[in-house]
């Protein structure tokens, strides 16, 4: 069986593929002059990609709020066929367009990605995301049905129903939230139904940080592979990267992103193996292309060729968003490298919340942990020693020294779409 959904550009040599690169890089920066914003930029073109990196300065997420909301669009209106936009919950939303040929590319960008994880026609794939302006639903959907996979749109939530239907259709694929496969679980406990049982063997997870030992839990757990994907919306939404069969670091489709990891303080170019911000050119959008747009998301590229053969590079987990880290006491530290503690203690459950208070003047960091029933119900001493490991294991990894409080199984608030893990009342 054939590894690769497109392998001629799956596995162009680097050389052609740079050289691929800039043809596509100088199509851009031409549709990027009909574009309200860039019209103060210097678009010339570029011969080499250093003098693009050079030459052009960054696009972030405010630019697009503030010139919301036709300021990026490069096409006549008439040929827009797709909006979608984020919540705008801190003011004007963020929004995207699509032409066909936007979707059509999009759509064939996911193809590849959950084919390259396994997916194949004759597949039955169970999508969980939310559909609607939210880019993960839709994206998925297209990109399994352009595979030829029987395909469930059956969105978030009502687990017993979602279980129900992976029985009743022989579901083999789930897109889902991590913290919601390890939610959904605890229902199949309940329901007493073992999912190693059914047909499931690959689950596609995403849109929210996770970290390895997560990945790992949800893989024991299910018996399933589970394949890390990464998007965001600005760009065109999931199908900007993925997990090959090697697990070991994310593909980002060159032929469609230029990438650039920068020092987030400075926007110096890091060279690969060093972490920073990810910062992508898109390559082939009609409706709305983005000139170096900073990612907030942090993470490395990896420097060392891929087993699986492809040649596009390969970037490392995100270890969390710049503007996701959190400063206590005046130490950096991220969500993410709690999570990666704790999931890996024997004993831990499936749910935890971080909250960070302002006591007697100084910061104080509260993880609170669900811990697995047979722990709960067992002895006060076990308890405690959990307790204690805990303790010192985030003490050693955050140099933060922690109140870790336990809780039963299932007490902690769950959420239908992202987790929401941390509640900072430091301002309360």
């Amino acid at each position: 069986m054939t590894m690769y959904w497109e392998e001629t550009a799956e596995r162009m040599a680097r050389g052609e593929l740079n050289r691929y690169q800039l043809e596509l890089l100088n199509q851009t920066i031409e549709r990027a002059r009909k574009a309200q914003f860039y019209r103060s930029f210097d678009l010339s073109r570029v011969d080499s990609l250093a003098q693009f990196q050079a030459n052009f300065p960054f696009t972030c997420k405010q630019d697009l709020r503030d010139h919301f909301p036709y300021g990026f669009l490069t096409t006549d209106l008439t040929k827009v066929i797709r909006l979608h936009s984020s919540s705008g919950t801190t003011g004007n939303p963020t929004v995207v367009f699509h032409t066909e040929r936007d979707v059509a590319e999009w759509t064939n960008q996911v193809a590849r990605c959950l084919y390259m994880a396994g997916v194949r026609k004759g597949d039955v794939f169970q999508n969980t995301m939310g559909y609607g302006l939210f880019t993960g639903g839709l994206g998925f959907h297209y990109g399994a049905e352009k595979l030829g996979a029987l395909t469930i749109p059956i969105g978030p939530g009502n687990s017993t129903r979602q279980i129900w239907f992976m029985q009743t259709f022989g579901t083999s694929v789930v897109h889902i939230l991590p913290s919601y496969a390890l939610r959904l679980y605890t229902h199949f406990e309940a329901e007493g139904i073992d999912p190693k049982s059914l047909n499931l063997r690959i689950f596609i997870i995403g849109s929210e940080p996770h970290s390895a030992e997560m990945r790992d839990q949800i893989e024991e757990l299910y018996g399933v592979k589970a394949f890390n994907s990464y998007g965001l919306s600005e760009v065109c939404g999931p199908g900007v990267g993925f997990e090959c069969p090697a697990q070991n670091g994310i593909h980002l489709w060159e032929d469609y992103f230029l990438v650039e990891i920068i020092d987030p303080e400075t926007g110096k170019v890091l060279p690969a193996g060093e972490e920073g911000e990810l910062v992508l050119t898109t390559l082939k959008r009609e409706a709305m292309p983005l000139l170096r747009y900073r990612t907030g998301d942090l993470t490395r590229i990896i420097p060392e060729p891929c087993p699986c053969g492809r040649s596009h590079l390969r970037i490392d987990r995100i270890k969390g968003r710049a503007d996701d880290m959190l400063i206590i006491n005046g130490v950096n530290l991220f969500p993410v490298q709690i999570e990666r503690k704790i999931m890996g203690i024997p004993g831990v459950g499936k749910n935890y919340v971080i909250e960070i208070r302002k006591e007697n003047y100084m910061d104080r960091l509260y993880v609170k942990v669900e811990v697995d029933k047979e722990i709960f119900n067992g002895t006060l001493a076990g308890l405690t020693e959990l307790q204690r490991r805990i303790t010192d294991d985030l003490r050693a990894e955050l140099s933060v020294s922690p109140v870790v409080e336990l809780v039963e199984p299932s007490s902690l608030p769950v959420w239908e779409g992202k987790a929401k893990r941390v509640i900072d009342r430091r301002g309360e």
